[in-house]
């Protein structure tokens, strides 16, 4: 129960109590970060649907705007570190790293923030009222699980770091098992495996491993990556 309210603590803005923690806390409450996802899930998709029934654009608002609330625009704040870091940094990953540990926001930054949720208000007036919905949140934040054990931490501080060995081979093989069995219900998730690959291999070659920030990034990646694939799922049913 302790692992679950930091991560809640940690990953949403949903009112919490107060709990002691040391650093191994912290990284234990990774092993929980899916719940949290799918209770995110849940407040999107129902705010989504309470939009809906005015207009279906109002419904995908809606929506993202509930996103961004509950989770503080957590994500985002890292997917913008890391476009700033590669836009700055002309191949140099000493500089790459520079530039995305600033707490200054640059042009990149923007842009890619602006474009995410651009991106996000399409997608979700194109998936509309789907219970698949609930599900990207959820399967997104297996992500940092799966890049927790593929990929070596890049600052000796900070989450990339403190989730070293925290994550353990039962939590992926949980986890996987239960994504397998959603699945079945919901096809659109078979993307999941690819995405997080994908984007592990990315992190390798640009950065060589990985950060908080590039954690936060790859949620917002692979929830880009889902809903492109429920918004097919969708056109091709």
């Amino acid at each position: 129960m302790k692992g679950l309210i930091i991560a809640f603590g940690f990953l949403t803005r949903l009112p919490m109590p107060r709990v002691e923690m040391g650093p191994a806390d912290f990284a234990a409450a990774i092993r929980f970060y899916p719940i949290v996802g799918l209770v995110i899930g849940l407040i999107v998709a129902a705010a989504g649907w309470l939009g809906a029934l005015v207009d279906p654009w109002m419904g995908a608002c809606a929506a993202l705007l509930t996103w961004i609330a509950v989770t503080g625009a957590l994500h985002l704040d890292g997917l913008a570190d890391l476009a700033d870091g590669l836009g700055a940094a002309h191949g140099d990953r000493t500089r790459l790293l520079a530039v995305m540990a600033d707490p200054h926001i640059g042009s990149f930054g923007v842009v890619a923030i602006a474009g995410q949720m651009l991106a996000k208000l399409v997608l979700l007036h194109a998936v509309g009222v789907d219970w698949g919905l609930v599900l990207v949140p959820f399967a997104a934040r297996m992500g940092p699980l799966a890049w927790a054990r593929l990929l070596p931490p890049l600052r000796p501080s900070g989450l990339g770091a403190a989730v070293v060995g925290a994550v353990r081979a039962r939590d992926l093989l949980g986890w996987g098992l239960l994504l397998a069995l959603t699945a079945v219900g919901e096809p659109a998730l078979i993307a999941f495996p690819l995405l997080v690959l994908g984007v592990a291999a990315w992190f390798r070659q640009t950065l060589g491993g990985v950060t908080g920030d590039a954690h936060g990034a790859g949620i917002e990646i692979v929830e880009i990556g889902l809903l492109v694939a429920l918004a097919m799922a969708g056109a091709l049913a």
